[in-house]
This record gives C-alpha cells, sequence and structure tokens, in this order.
C-alpha cells in the first residue's frame, strides 16, 4: 500500500489528523516488499553505526534485525535509512521508514501530538556535558558563559535552556543538523562544551583528535528514555515492535540466549515454554509465526548479549549496564510477561 501522505512538503510538519488518515498496515506492507525500512542514526558508535564495509551495526540496528526476524525469520532483511535529528520524525510520518530505532526520546509531545507512538524503552539515558580537560572544568556549575555545540531539533537544545536558565547561568549555543558537524566544529574549538546524551558523548568522543583529552562532567540534567518509534493507528505494527523489544528482555531475564537458545526448548519452565513458542499461540497474535522470538532470540541474542556487544563494558564506549540493568539485578529494565 502506498504510504505517502498527500500534500504534504518535504520536511514539513505532519499533522495528527494526517497521520491518522493514514492507511493503517504496515506489517502487511513489510511483509509484501520483503524487508523492514528502519530509520536509525546518521553514525553513533554502540548504537547505529556503520562498519568499514558498510554493515550497521549497533544496539538500535540489532532492534531492527530483530524486528526482521520477527517477521520473517530473517534478521537480515532489513534496510537502514540514515536520519540526522531534524529528520527522522518526518521520515516515519510520511511512511518513508516502517520503524525509527534511532536512540529518540520519549516525550510527552512526541508521543501526543506528532501521530507517533513510543514502543518502548531500549535504553535510559540522560543528557551530561563533555569538556576539554585543558579547560579546567570539574562541574557544570562552571559553565557560565560557555559557548556550547549541541544538535538542532533534540531535546537536548531545550534541556541546556532550562539548565542554563535555571541556575541563570549565560551560555551561547553553536546548532548544527548533522552529528558529526557537532563533534567536527566542538574538535576544531568552535565551542568549549558538548552536550548531548551521556551515551552519546561516550561514542562522539571516539571520533574526536585526541579522545582522551576529554572528560564528561558528572552532572546528568535531564532523564532520556530512548526507545523505538512508530506511527499512530496501527496497533498490529505497534504490539509487533513492542514485544520484540519485550522479548529479547524476558529473555535475559529467563538466561535465554542465543547459544542455548535450542537447549533450551527442552526446558520445563512454562515462561520459556510461551516465549519460545512451545506453548500458545502468541506470535500468531501479533502476525507473525509462533517461533518469533526464538528466532529473535537465535539470530540476534537477548537484551544483554546486544548490549554487552554494543555498548557495554568491554566494548569501546564502556558503559556499564547501570539503570540498563534488568529490575531484578539493580536497574530498571523489565518487560510484561509473554502470557
Amino acid at each position: 500500500m502506498k504510504r505517502t501522505l498527500l500534500g504534504i512538503a518535504l520536511g514539513a510538519a505532519v499533522s495528527v489528523a494526517a497521520i491518522a488518515s493514514a492507511t493503517a498496515g504496515t506489517l502487511q506492507d513489510v511483509k509484501a516488499k520483503g524487508f523492514v525500512q528502519c530509520g536509525v542514526s546518521q553514525g553513533l558508535p554502540g548504537f547505529s553505526n556503520p562498519d568499514e564495509k558498510g554493515n550497521w551495526k549497533g544496539l538500535d540496528v540489532d532492534l531492527c534485525r530483530a524486528i526482521a526476524a520477527a517477521v520473517f525469520g530473517d534478521a537480515s532483511k532489513v534496510k537502514f535509512t540514515p536520519l540526522s535529528a531534524k529528520e527522522r520524525f518526518t521520515a516515519l510520518q510520511s511512511g518513508e521508514v516502517d520503524v525509527l530505532s534511532r536512540n529518540t526520546t520519549w516525550t510527552m509531545q512526541r508521543d501526543t501530538a506528532l501521530g507517533l507512538n513510543f514502543a518502548g524503552v531500549n535504553y535510559y539515558d540522560g543528557q551530561g556535558f563533555m569538556v576539554r580537560k585543558s579547560l579546567g572544568v570539574t562541574s557544570a556549575m562552571q559553565l557560565n558563559g560557555a559557548a556550547v555545540c549541541t544538535n538542532t531539533g533534540t531535546t537536548t537544545e531545550l534541556n541546556l535552556a532550562d539548565f542554563f536558565r535555571s541556575h541563570k547561568m549565560q551560555y551561547e549555543v553553536v546548532a548544527f543538523e548533522k552529528a558529526d558537524e557537532v563533534v567536527k566544529a566542538y574538535d576544531e574549538g568552535r565551542c568549549d562544551v558538548y552536550t548531548t546524551d551521556r551515551s552519546g558523548l561516550a561514542a562522539q568522543r571516539l571520533k574526536l583528535k585526541n579522545p582522551d583529552e576529554h572528560i564528561i562532567l558528572p552532572e546528568t540534567i535531564s532523564k532520556e528514555p530512548l526507545g523505538p518509534v512508530v506511527r499512530q493507528g496501527d496497533d498490529q505494527w505497534f504490539d509487533l515492535v513492542k514485544w520484540t523489544l519485550f522479548a529479547m528482555i524476558n529473555a535475559e531475564e529467563l538466561g535465554v540466549t542465543s547459544k542455548n537458545v535450542d537447549e533450551m526448548k527442552k526446558s520445563n519452565n512454562p515462561a520459556i515454554k510461551r516465549l519460545l513458542g512451545i506453548e500458545g499461540k502468541f506470535g500468531e497474535n501479533i502476525g507473525v509465526s509462533n517461533d518469533w522470538a526464538y528466532n529473535i532470540i537465535k539470530q540476534v541474542g537477548n537484551y544483554g548479549e546486544s548490549y554487552d556487544r554494543n555498548v557495554g563494558p568491554k566494548t569501546p564506549l564502556g558503559l556499564s549496564r547501570g539503570l540498563n540493568a534488568l529490575w531484578n539485578k539493580g536497574g530498571i529494565m523489565y518487560a510484561p510477561p509473554i502470557r
């Protein structure tokens, strides 16, 4: 089905009414074309970033592949569209992409006024600040009068304004549409500070000429629940994306991994039986085969495997689980049960 919303110019805002009038049936469209079109970042190591061979990798990329595994039984049936922060929502609204998995913050405005639905949280984050060690700054409270580099079209800009206003400090914003432009400007000394999500700072620091010369300040100034986004008005696709993420989280909690999933099919644990499609018809309820979660885990892994592979302590980003640990291991990562 054609999903382009007529009468909407490129880059223009799309009304909720227009979104609601769009034909629902994303799952059918995806099956018909044979792949999932996934909107990702323009290059954020650990989350969505192409390697030297052009293969996309990252926590957000794994979620895209997991959706493909659920739909087709084949995690490779996905194509990636790199999007700037400014253009990401228009691309989803217009049907250019089927799902947005691009370190995007869940806010009330975005969830209610843009014709979009957030399908969960795959990374709990918060905004921070990075500075050169030579600046001699050890706290964000010392940034009065600073020039701050950031991205346009983000919650980062709004949080930045709130922080400086609430602490009665002055600042100058130096904003760019593309993330690499922000990194370049900061690296060239066009600003004193780089601000974005703390995970993003860890990722972008890897791109600097001399990463060890920069530090991330201790303050976290916002809540940034990051997760996949779909269009409103298509509950079946919304459910599929949502439960793809939940399946990965539940698999970790149940100890089901890409390495032991075949053996786990013999488990007597009812929760594992339901997860892997041995009991119940949970896949049918979301329009896919009953081994949907098995395919996700076998081909992509559980949430913990994806985290460790892409952003965990043994990766260049070196991010501890923190809030993103499971709820029963000191974090807040929690998924509803499959039953």
